[in-house]
């Protein structure tokens, strides 16, 4: 998969902008503030349909302005597409492929797959389980289409669920009965999200030790786990032994909307322990375990998005990401930097295309 062509429209800080990108290699050099971390997360949006920063889609209307447009030329295997975003301010986004409009965003995860790298994946350990389970879900919706129907299905139950709960206890009414409606459909559905995200981290993590063995040339050994109530319990117990506290909580306690994942370093959790240069060596070598595996499950090549890493490394782990680019083949790389020298002594030890677009 590759991006021939990109414009965007009153897109955050931009009003207009063209691009005619390199299949290998593609930098955006400038000052802080010029937008350069805001064009890929253009070219994620064009990936996933939303922005990786977090932002509401309304909020990256260009100040003033009325709507916003993504538009890309994208080549496939055996054929050109045009994919389009728009986000006017009154209606809902719409995301259209050769013009024809899908009917739910999920249809378009897993098209064109893409990971990204940022100073903002520090989040990822010092944050709590809920944005690990964020980046887990999008690492599986990308690879697998009926993942992400089953997680839509899954949220939607829990939270009838819980407005039901919440309903009992303002009116201080009990019906043991209408609560049970949502067993089934919550137990056969996360059931089958927690199978799937059981192995998917069983094959994630020797990759990720792989990588960051390479990365670090450390002794210590890093791992990733994936922590669940199911690991030990069926949903269906999980729901009956919790009942009574779901009732005085008012929400369900139990279940995969609880997941998480472990970062561990010698059996310790890495955010204890890992110096600030083997966090960002464990981060990176995460990214890319995800760009493999995603890779080797979707058959695509995923875009590599590198938002300002360069400012953030010492100069051995940026020779060992950049080695690490060149074995593993892969595909097109987008890069942002604040020094345009630093870029292309980078860029020279690729043997690949580039280009370089000054902001």
């Amino acid at each position: 998969m590759i991006i021939k062509k990109l414009s965007l429209y009153n897109f955050k800080n931009h009003s207009e902008k063209r691009f005619e990108f390199s299949p290998q290699i593609n930098c955006f050099v400038g000052n802080n503030g010029v937008g350069k971390t805001n064009i890929l997360d253009a070219l994620h949006y064009l990936s996933v349909g939303k922005s990786f920063l977090g932002n509401t889609d309304f909020n990256n209307i260009k100040h003033e302005e009325d709507f916003f447009t993504i538009d890309a030329e994208i080549i496939n295997e055996d054929s050109e597409d045009v994919i389009k975003i728009s986000q006017p301010k009154e209606t809902k986004k719409i995301i259209k492929k050769n013009d024809k409009s899908y009917d739910r965003l999920a249809d378009h995860i897993g098209y064109l797959p893409s990971v990204m790298i940022s100073p903002y994946d520090s989040n990822l350990i010092s944050d709590s389980g809920e944005s690990r389970r964020k980046f887990l879900d999008s690492m599986i919706s990308q690879t697998d289409s009926e993942y992400l129907f089953d997680l839509i299905q899954y949220q939607k139950t829990i939270q009838q669920r819980n407005a039901l709960l919440k309903y009992f206890a303002k009116n201080r009414v009990w019906d043991k009965d209408s609560l049970e409606i949502y067993d089934d459909p919550i137990t056969m559905t996360g059931t089958k999200i927690f199978k799937k995200r059981r192995d998917f981290v069983e094959r994630l993590n020797p990759i990720v030790q792989s990588f960051y063995q390479i990365i670090s040339g450390g002794m210590e050994r890093v791992s990733v786990i994936y922590e669940s109530h199911l690991l030990e319990n069926s949903f269906e117990s999980l729901l009956k032994e919790s009942l009574e506290r779901d009732r005085m909580l008012t929400y369900t306690s139990k279940g995969i909307h609880k997941d998480d994942l472990l970062f561990e370093m010698d059996s310790v959790l890495i955010k204890k322990i890992g110096s600030q240069g083997q966090q960002k060596s464990f981060l990176i070598s995460l990214k890319l375990a995800q760009m493999s595996l995603v890779k080797e499950l979707t058959k695509k090549t995923p875009i590599l998005l590198l938002d300002d890493i360069f400012d953030k490394l010492d100069d051995n782990r940026v020779s060992q990401l950049i080695e690490l680019v060149n074995q593993e083949n892969f595909g097109q790389i987008f890069i942002t930097d604040t020094h345009r020298e630093r870029t292309e002594n980078v860029v020279k030890k690729i043997n690949e295309e580039s280009i370089i677009f000054e902001l």
